[in-house]
């Protein structure tokens, strides 16, 4: 069975389990990986090339499963703006998961960053 590769979690602790995933079988892997079964398809609508699955563990702990499709078609700038508007999600669940209301707009910016650059390093390491 191929593995997942789970990114670093720098958002502030206990930051959320991330994987990129670049196709439908690591989808699955993924959710198998967590013995979760899925609840959507990896991409949720035909119009979307990206989608952001929230799920709780057996712990209870936030992970993140990130699914990007087409992005063969796609110029870098394109992936990289899917990247950051999935990274906006995943900064809006962590906020709701842990009951934060008010996050100063600095925290914000650096959070939206970091987990760009941390999904964007996936994907170009993959693509190597």
């Amino acid at each position: 069975m191929k593995k997942i590769n789970w990114l670093p979690r720098y958002i502030s602790p206990p930051a959320p389990y991330l994987c990129l995933c670049l196709s439908e079988d690591e989808y699955l892997i993924a959710f198998k990986h967590m013995d979760v079964k899925p609840r959507d398809e990896w991409i949720r609508t035909p119009q979307a090339d990206a989608t952001t699955h929230f799920l709780r563990n057996r712990k209870g702990e936030l992970c993140v499963v990130v699914c990007l499709a087409g992005y063969e078609r796609r110029t870098p700038i394109e992936v990289t703006g899917l990247l950051i508007h999935e990274a906006v999600h995943i900064w809006q669940e962590w906020c709701a998961f842990y009951g934060e209301t008010h996050p100063g707009s600095e925290q914000e910016a650096y959070a939206v960053q970091q987990l760009t650059q941390t999904l964007m390093e996936e994907f170009v390491r993959r693509q190597s």
